[in-house]
């Protein structure tokens, strides 16, 4: 997960699009995103997802059709999204959120090419695991 950095714009205005499954979101810099909640669910920062550490990233699929439950504050330097999957172990920071919005190509690509790599499709469903945690929590 992208760490807080000094000096990073801050959210301006948050709103949940549930038709269309975006989050729109616009920062102090003038900065304006709409990321989509595949996105954001495919590259959730929590353990789960992300790993503990480079390489050890869990691939998401079957996320489409994902939405956005709900989203809670974190201080004033997060959110947390609930999905209706059932994840809502990522807390997504401000600058995480400008990087998820700011780097959104390169990031479906990076996705595609996963997918790709691992053969499988994007609206596959995911493996049932032993537990729901990555059990190092």
């Amino acid at each position: 997960m992208a760490g807080l950095q000094n000096g990073a714009p801050a959210p301006q205005d948050i709103t949940v699009h549930g038709q269309s499954r975006v989050l729109e979101i616009s920062f102090s810099d003038g900065a304006s995103f709409r990321i989509p909640f595949e996105l954001m669910r495919v590259y959730s920062p929590s353990a789960e997802v992300a790993g503990h550490g480079p390489g050890l990233e869990v691939l998401q699929t079957g996320k489409r059709e994902v939405t956005i439950t709900g989203l809670e504050p974190v201080g004033n330097y997060a959110v947390q999204p609930a999905f209706s999957d059932g994840h809502n172990s990522g807390i997504y920071s401000w600058d995480y959120l400008y990087f998820l919005g700011s780097q959104q190509d390169q990031l479906w690509s990076d996705y595609t090419e996963r997918l790709t790599a691992a053969g499988v499709e994007r609206d596959a469903p995911m493996p049932e695991k032993a537990g729901a945690s990555c059990g190092h929590h």
